[in-house]
């Protein structure tokens, strides 16, 4: 054997036992970093179920995450410069996430205060006190307001004071079904008066506000899908005509004056788009 062919077999067999400890190496850095992963998303489900916010590592952690998402990706599609313009764009759509998960989760809570209400309302006619009331309104609430008063019951059995722990929930949610529950609660406290029979007042109230909201979403309906419609045909007459003529859009950038007018008609339509969401908002 000539020393060349020496060389090669040491060399290939040197490759082959590197291969194989990076696959072992591989195997037992994967489930570590699934695992991990699985951590973070659970930390987002667990947001939109349960109302529990991430902590500030965890939320770092997260950012982190959909920056590397993003800069993969982009760099395997497009290249680096796309990659870095993921990267700084992920972090931004994970915040809103984020955001969508926590007011989804409020939206579920003022969703199921009436029913919460009127089992705090029949522990009260029980002859519980007002925190045996809310322990009692705990166990017989379902959803996302029972996990609420979960919460809140835990918080009291622990040794909160009553006016402390219903203003936590209040913060903590933001909701103005909560606001009229937690305020009925608090007054009753300092004047006293029949708490049962009021709360069973909200809930009626706060049942016939929400169906008066779903009758003025799906009385709006047509015109909200009339007006994104508008606000979209312009991009889909762009496609289409780039279709029919490549190169369309990048001459439109050709010269200054057509530059400068596609320009403000993007910032009409952006403004035309939030104006429309804006009038289509329903508030009380």
């Amino acid at each position: 054997m000539t020393l060349a062919g020496a060389l090669a077999f040491a060399a290939g067999g040197l490759g082959a036992l590197a291969i194989t400890e990076a696959s072992r190496s591989l195997g037992r850095l994967l489930p570590g970093a699934a695992t991990r992963l699985a951590g973070l998303v659970e930390g987002i489900v667990r947001l939109g179920r349960e109302g529990r916010d991430p902590g500030a590592a965890e939320r770092r952690k997260l950012l982190l995450a959909g920056s590397a998402a993003g800069l993969g990706l982009g760099t395997v599609l497009g290249g680096p410069a796309p990659g870095a313009a993921l990267a700084a764009a992920c972090p931004w759509a994970v915040a809103r996430l984020l955001r969508a998960r926590r007011e989804r989760y409020r939206v579920a809570v003022q969703a199921g205060v009436p029913a919460a209400a009127e089992a705090v309302a029949d522990a009260l006619r029980g002859g519980h006190s007002l925190r045996g009331a809310l322990a009692e309104g705990a166990r017989s609430s379902a959803g996302a307001a029972g996990s609420e008063l979960r919460r809140l019951a835990a918080e009291l059995e622990a040794g909160a004071r009553t006016e402390q722990a219903l203003e936590a929930m209040r913060r903590r949610l933001g909701s103005p079904a909560v606001d009229t529950l937690v305020a009925a609660c608090l007054v009753q406290r300092r004047a006293g008066g029949d708490l049962a029979e009021l709360l069973r007042d909200i809930a009626r109230t706060l049942e016939e506000q929400s169906r008066l909201e779903r009758e003025v979403r799906a009385a709006t309906a047509q015109a909200r899908f009339t007006g994104l419609l508008v606000v979209l045909l312009p991009l889909g007459g762009a496609l289409l005509a780039e279709l029919a003529s490549p190169g369309f859009l990048a001459g439109l950038f050709g010269s200054f004056l057509t530059a400068w007018l596609v320009g403000i008609a993007v910032v009409l339509q952006l403004a035309a788009a939030l104006l429309i969401r804006r009038m289509a908002t329903v508030r009380w």
